[in-house]
């Protein structure tokens, strides 16, 4: 990929400013010179006549300055990286700038009395005031120090950067007078000693060979590589929610902004930690040199050149060597760069920047993915975003140590579903026997069932699924059809995709592994035909947990950090996610590929999370699968009825509700009644029997069959 490719193209709105601001700046450049040279009449008529007067008269010569910060801010905002965010800093800034130039343009009226109106009534004014004050030089310094804080803030000036580009360019410039002084007067130095006389010197023969040259890395600094540019954000895309079909999208202005600065490292940073590395390595009696810097947003990946003869497993193995000698938290080797006779080794970051979903959600590649199952991860090492798409993996397999991430991730992906999706395309089954991590769902209209946290219900779960499953596989042969998404081209009524979520298989399995080890496996060979999907979460990743039978259907897999090399092969079938760094920093596994991705994990915060499912409850109350639950809850529903138990005290009163609303559902009666889930289905049961209320009829909610006022 061309470097021109890796270049985000600025916003209209920025370069529908910057050409702004190039007009108006030439526009009053040619009014002040026409001005300036006594044209009969100003280049830029009236206008620019009135415009150069009071530009004069009120700057002076700061007026051509300002000319000069109007195109120089210009130029800047044709670049991505320019924000409109800045606009405060950039308005003080120019204000600063243009005021202190004026006072010090006044201050030359100190040693040429005819220079009095050089900074216009601005600087004359300032000047006058900081003199009775401050004095001649005191107020010479003062606006110095004014005029480069402005700039600072306006153009982000670095004073630091000037200063060491000057240094560098007189420490060139002497060295080089010095080597040419020495060349000057010791020129034998130079000349080449000459063979004795009467001897004939023969050229050394070289034996030619049928491989190629090792090629050596470059002799000189390692290419330092430009980080990934920020993802940018579209504000009307933000604040408005998108209408699709009964349903409302939720709007990204309910997600935190990305409120962080991104800092550039200088570069000679880059090259001390590459020689710092270089030298670690020929310690341990490694050879090499860093050929490539390419930094990131959490780690910088320096690749590694190491000479011929040396093997790729003992660098790996230095790697805890290497994070005690560079004073960071961990250090990680991967494999081979692409394309180059090198190796990556990440090295953390001292400032650490915040993936926020918001950014990934907000970028043009996402919106451009049509997938309803798209998901974001985060950012790679290198700043790219890194999504994936849930139907294609078709399953996903999370885990990781206590703290690291892992939960989080689950509630980005179930977000960047819900911003993406409505409950007629997606339905989800969230299993949580932690009772805290999905809890929170509780009541959106996606929900098929409500969260079910006891393991003895989640196993029933898991068997409706598969029920559910071969029920779908019934209607895609009736159709004859081999997808999913070719049954619902041509289906009256499509049916909406099923994500099946457990936050944490290790409780699962420690009460009813067999039956849940079995649905897992039978719903990971076969459901993906049918629309249905797993993502499973786990803190432990021990093989009793994460059986063969298990991973062998999961070939996407997320590993965050673990505790041994052990657990990284237990989740990933390979070492490395022991050196990660916690906090969201994963080892991505894609389906079909050996190759793992090392990413950053996006960020949604509890008060996002809150917000977005109130969104979501507004616009609908959840509409359980009444088949569903008869069939999880049939245990304890049948139990009363059994007993003799054939009538409820508040019977009448939900019939009553029943057919006041026009409504007949479990949830309904539960709400309205504020009753228990288990008596609210015996009363549902009881009027299906009277002939109140219709049969279930999956989803959908009950036909009441009696009409009117209830007595």
């Amino acid at each position: 990929m061309s470097k021109s490719q890796n270049v985000s193209k600025p916003g209209f709105r920025q370069e529908f400013v910057a050409v702004f601001l190039l007009f108006v700046s030439t526009f009053v450049l040619l009014s002040l010179i026409s001005q300036q040279v006594g044209s009969a009449e100003n280049w830029c008529g009236d206008v620019g006549m009135l415009l150069a007067r009071l530009l004069l008269g009120f700057t002076g010569w700061g007026a051509y300055l300002l000319v000069f910060l109007l195109i120089l801010l210009a130029l800047l905002f044709f670049s991505p990286r320019m924000s409109f965010e800045r606009l405060p800093h950039i308005t003080v800034g120019l204000t600063g700038a243009i005021i202190s130039s004026c006072g010090l343009l006044s201050s030359l009226a100190l040693q040429w009395p005819k220079l009095v109106e050089a900074g216009g009534f601005v600087g004359h004014s300032s000047f006058n005031l900081l003199y009775s004050v401050l004095g001649g030089m005191g107020t010479v310094l003062f606006l110095l120090l004014i005029f480069f804080i402005s700039l600072m803030l306006a153009i982000r000036f670095s004073p630091y950067r000037l200063l060491s580009f000057v240094w560098r360019l007189l420490r060139c410039f002497f060295t080089g007078s010095v080597d040419w002084v020495k060349a000057l007067f010791r020129p034998g130095l130079k000349r080449k000693r000459s063979a004795p006389k009467g001897k004939t010197v023969r050229k050394a023969v070289i034996p030619e060979s049928d491989s190629e040259p090792e090629v050596l890395p470059p002799a000189g600094k390692p290419v330092v590589k430009e980080p990934a540019p920020p993802i940018r954000e579209e504000q009307d895309f933000m604040t408005t929610p998108v209408a699709k079909g009964d349903w409302q999208l939720p709007p990204l202005a309910i997600l935190s902004k990305n409120e962080q600065v991104s800092e550039r490292v200088d570069k000679d940073t880059y090259y001390k930690i590459s020689k710092q590395l270089e030298q670690k390595l020929k310690n341990f009696g490694v050879s090499g040199k860093v050929v490539g810097i390419s930094p990131g947003p959490v780690v910088t990946t320096y690749e590694y050149a190491p000479a011929p003869g040396v093997k790729i497993n003992k660098i790996v193995g230095l790697a805890d060597d290497l994070a005690l000698g560079l004073k960071a938290p961990s250090v990680r080797v991967v494999g081979s760069v692409p394309g180059k006779s090198a190796l990556g080794i990440e090295i953390p970051n001292d400032v650490r920047q915040v993936v926020y979903i918001r950014d990934l959600l907000s970028s043009e590649k996402f919106k451009n993915h049509k997938a309803k199952l798209g998901i974001v991860l985060g950012l790679d090492v290198v700043g790219n975003p890194a999504f994936a798409d849930l139907a294609k993996m078709p399953h996903l397999l999370i885990a990781g140590a206590t703290g690291a991430g892992k939960s989080v991730a689950v509630n980005v992906i179930i977000g960047s579903i819900l911003f993406n999706a409505t409950p007629d395309e997606v339905r989800f089954l969230m299993i949580d026997p932690k009772r805290i991590e999905l809890s929170g769902y509780e009541g959106i209209p996606h929900l098929l069932h409500p969260v079910v946290v006891e393991p003895k219900l989640a196993s029933r779960a898991l068997m409706w699924a598969v029920t559910e499953m071969e029920r779908r596989y019934r209607l895609l042969e009736e159709v004859r059809v081999k997808s999913f998404d070719s049954y619902n081209e041509v289906a009256e009524e499509p049916l909406p995709y099923i994500v099946i979520i457990v936050d944490e298989l290790a409780d699962l399995m420690m009460v009813a592994s067999k039956e849940v080890e079995a649905s897992i496996a039978r719903l990971a060979q076969m459901a993906r035909a049918a629309g249905m999907h797993l993502i499973l979460a786990t803190q432990r990743p021990s093989v009793d947990v994460l059986t063969g039978l298990i991973k062998a259907n999961f070939p996407a897999r997320i590993s965050f950090k673990v505790s041994s090399k052990i657990d990284s092969r237990t989740i990933i079938d390979a070492t490395g996610a022991e050196h990660l760094l916690g906090m969201g920093d994963m080892l991505f596994m894609p389906p079909g590929t050996a190759t793992i991705q090392r990413v950053h994990g996006a960020y949604i915060a509890e008060q996002e999370t809150a917000e977005l499912v109130a969104f979501l409850k507004k616009q609908g109350n959840a509409s359980y699968d009444e088949s569903m639950l008869e069939q999880v809850e049939e245990e304890n529903v049948s139990a009363g009825l059994e007993n003799g138990e054939t009538f409820d005290e508040r019977y009448d009163e939900a019939v009553a509700v029943v057919c006041e609303s026009g409504q007949a559902s479990i949830s309904m009666v539960q709400r309205r009644l504020r009753i228990g889930y288990n008596r609210a289905a015996r009363i549902i049961e009881m009027m299906e029997k009277e002939g109140v209320v219709g049969p279930a009829d999956g989803a959908r909610p009950r036909e009441v069959l009696v009409k009117g006022v209830y007595h």
